[in-house]
Order: C-alpha cells, then structure tokens, then sequence
C-alpha cells in the first residue's frame, strides 16, 4: 500500500507561481510512475501531467511551459512547479501512483488551488 499526502496549495495572483508536493509513505515509490491530476467545481477530472518511474515527464497542453513535474525518490515525493498561473487553473490538485498510461492505483486526497484574477 501506498499512501498520498499532497501540500502545497493555496490562493494566489495570476501570473503567480505555486510548488505542490505529493509525498508517499508504505511503500518507496521508485518503481511507480506518478500523475497529477486536477478537477474543478462542475468538471470532471483532467489530466495534468506524469513522470514514468524513469523520470520522463508528459503534460496536458492547458499547463505545458508553464508546470513542471518533477520526482525526488530519495524523499519519497513527486512536486508540481507551477508558474504564469490562470484563473482557469483554479481545481483541486490530486496525485496518483501507479502504471502508465492508465492503471493509477493509488490516489492522495487532494490540495486545492484558487488563481484570482
């Protein structure tokens, strides 16, 4: 078993930047590729973006250039670096574990994210 804590949210400026951390306990998660994900009030949950357990990272189109993935397993902790924040951006953040492309086994609860314009 894998647990998911994520931090890091918060309320910010547009054009703001914000570090979420998803951080695992139970299990080294070295061997799981990771996902962040997000779902606004009314909308369902969308992709954001991953790092395979080799640490190649993919993003959804909405966030690409502006957030960076990025995995420390040492620390047992996957960050989303988010920058140049919209108020669409605006969701609650959730992280997974699991196996690419589709097979999440784990998910943490969530931090949310509120961009004012």
């Amino acid at each position: 078993q894998v647990q998911l804590v994520e931090s890091g949210g918060g309320l910010v400026q547009a054009g703001g930047s914000l570090r979420l951390s998803c951080a695992a306990s139970g299990r080294t998660i070295s061997n799981y590729d990771m996902g962040w994900f997000r779902q606004a009030p009314g909308n369902e949950r969308e992709f954001v973006g991953t790092v395979s357990w080799r640490g190649i990272t993919v993003y959804a189109d909405s966030v690409k250039g502006r957030f960076t993935i990025s995995r420390d397993n040492a620390k047992n902790t996957m960050y989303l670096q988010m920058n140049s924040l919209k108020p669409e951006d605006t969701a609650h953040y959730i992280c997974a574990a699991g196996r690419l492309p589709r097979n999440w086994v784990y998910w943490g609860q969530g931090t949310q994210v509120t961009v004012s314009s």
